[in-house]
């Protein structure tokens, strides 16, 4: 993923996209910072690509965040380049599950989590972040998960 993000910049910068160069220096930057800590913690190689997918999920809910404020704002030029940002950072993710797919992963992760109630919302959680890191927006699925777990303690 490492040499992805690095290759991707030196793209950016031999077609003069300022907007991608930006963006994925930010990316490295952000990277670098984690390696940095990461080593800070006894963690030689930095950080692991797992890591670097929730990272850069982060970094994609920051930008949409930031995009709502500014629409409602009525600064729709500043909401744009966020979301520019994010089709670039999305670049990196692995291809991302379907409604289906995610459906199924949920069902899934409270069968192996064992998980009856909210209370294990927790649990399905974790679990499905340890087993689709990067292949899911965990802010929204978090939302599905809450109701598939009251569904289940309602009617299992």
């Amino acid at each position: 993923m490492r040499e992805e993000i690095s290759h991707s910049m030196k793209v950016a910068l031999k077609a003069g996209d300022k907007v991608a160069l930006s963006t994925i220096r930010l990316i490295a930057a952000a990277l670098k910072d984690r390696d940095i800590t990461a080593r800070g913690n006894g963690i030689s190689e930095g950080i692991s690509d797992d890591e670097i997918l929730v990272m850069l999920q982060k970094m994609i809910k920051q930008r949409r965040e930031s995009s709502v404020m500014y629409r409602e704002a009525g600064r729709s030029e500043l909401a744009e380049t966020e979301e520019q940002e994010i089709k670039i950072i999305e670049q990196f993710l692995p291809e991302q599950l379907g409604k289906e797919a995610i459906h199924n992963a949920i069902e899934l992760a409270i069968s192996e989590t064992s998980a009856v109630s909210v209370k294990d919302m927790g649990k399905v959680m974790g679990y499905l972040k340890q087993e689709y890191a990067g292949k899911m927006d965990f802010s929204q699925i978090s939302a599905e998960v809450k109701r598939a777990l009251m569904h289940l303690s309602n009617y299992g």
